[in-house]
């Protein structure tokens, strides 16, 4: 990973960032794709759970939720 790529985990609300790549295995690697973050995708970190975990991110138009062990698993790099 190089220093402008970091985990899903450390984008901050209301940041952008693009897919570079889904570090995961086995069925939680194709959920994860199957809901559209494959390289190249953007991805909008829109709200932070008031516990701080899941965190509502913007994927192709959907917003969806993912638990920080689920979004360490996937690489991006910032656009903002």
């Amino acid at each position: 990973m190089s220093a402008a790529e970091f985990e899903l985990t450390r984008l901050p609300v209301g940041k952008r960032a693009e897919v570079v790549r889904v570090g995961s295995v086995g069925s939680m690697r194709n959920r994860l794709l199957d809901l559209g973050l494959v390289p190249s995708t953007v991805v909008e970190a829109v709200r932070k759970s008031p516990a701080g975990d899941p965190v509502a991110y913007k994927i192709r138009g959907a917003v969806i939720a993912l638990r920080s062990e689920e979004s360490r698993q996937i690489t991006v790099r910032s656009l903002d």
